[in-house]
């Protein structure tokens, strides 16, 4: 599972970062500090642009980046990767050069089809770009999942490897996968649990608790607020180390009631979610939401946002200072 990396494979090589978001920016710094050499790919004038400067990193154009590199990284949205692809990649991207995503997505789905003669490989980081920055800072770094979609050059494998080592991943873990593995389970947790699931969950609680009389701020407690302790027990710990710091009551609860609201029928909603996932059927619906415009997708978001556990939830927020990250 944990495979030994250094960076050697791409000391030689000048790579291009796409996008200096989240992602981008962890990933340019971390490899500029890991001695590799560096440009950053955004829009002349704009804020990314003044960003990666003021770091200290070489920035250009897009298709003027991707001219010098040996590696290109796409680290723009998804929904934006296509039309950059054709218009600033593909057409300037050197024989045997490999362009790497974090996310397998647009790959995965036909989004995007690579020319033949380059390599496609992917590094996951399993955390948000600040997380990959700020543990790459303490000497540590984030697992990461990559993969090998096309090996043109027959290299892939050590370029992968070195690019995850640059971003720091080499000094947690770094786990083997296929593009069609982490972008369908990425989309799966995110749907079905970790954004989707939970979130609806909380937002169901809070309902229950609502009609059934009880005061707004005590359900937002209860069902919204309190959920991070839990959750940070299971990230540190597992089932274990939740088990050990709840009290009996609440294990109780857990192991009786638990299986009854989230149960047989949960899981065949899962499965469905997987099969249009799987299929493709996910995809081509979020593709085409974007195409039209995001109009749906606008406005159930605004619905998301207008429920009343967010207004109870920012006045009660406003009164726990504590919250809010330092210096924010």
């Amino acid at each position: 599972m944990t495979t030994p990396a250094t960076t050697d494979a791409l000391k030689s090589s000048r790579l291009a970062i796409l996008g200096y978001g989240s992602q981008g920016r962890a990933h340019a710094l971390n490899l500029h500090e890991s001695g590799l050499d560096v440009i950053v790919g955004v829009r002349k004038g704009g804020p990314s642009w003044e960003k990666a400067q003021a770091d200290g990193l070489r920035v250009a154009e897009p298709a003027e980046a991707v001219k010098q590199a040996d590696l290109v990284a796409v680290l723009t949205p998804d929904m934006v990767q296509p039309a950059l692809y054709h218009e600033a990649i593909a057409p300037y991207l050197k024989p045997n050069a490999a362009l790497l995503f974090a996310h397998g997505f647009n790959v995965h789905f036909d989004q995007i089809q690579p020319r033949a003669d380059i390599d496609v490989i992917l590094v996951a980081p399993k955390g948000p770009g600040a997380l990959v920055r700020r543990e790459y800072e303490k000497g540590h770094g984030v697992p990461c999942l990559y993969a090998i979609h096309q090996d043109a050059s027959g290299e892939a494998r050590a370029k992968v490897l070195a690019y995850a080592a640059g971003i720091g991943g080499a000094r947690a873990m770094l786990i083997e996968t296929e593009f069609a593995e982490e972008t369908e389970t990425d989309l799966f947790g995110e749907q079905a649990v970790l954004c989707g699931g939970a979130t609806e969950l909380v937002l169901q609680g809070f309902e229950t608790l609502v009609e059934a009389g009880y005061k707004p701020e005590v359900a937002y407690y209860e069902c919204l607020h309190e959920l991070k302790l839990i959750v940070d027990l299971l990230h540190e710990g597992g089932l274990a180390k939740m088990h050990q710091f709840v009290s009996e009551t609440a294990q109780y609860g857990d192991l009786t009631r638990g299986p009854r609201v989230v149960n047989d029928e949960t899981r065949s909603r899962m499965r469905e979610v997987l099969a249009e996932i799987r299929d493709g059927r996910f995809a081509k619906e979020w593709v085409d939401e974007y195409k039209a415009g995001n109009g749906n997708y606008r406005a159930m978001k605004e619905r998301d946002l207008a429920h009343p556990i967010e207004q109870v939830g920012a006045t009660l927020r406003a009164r726990m200072p504590w919250l809010a990250p330092a210096g924010g």
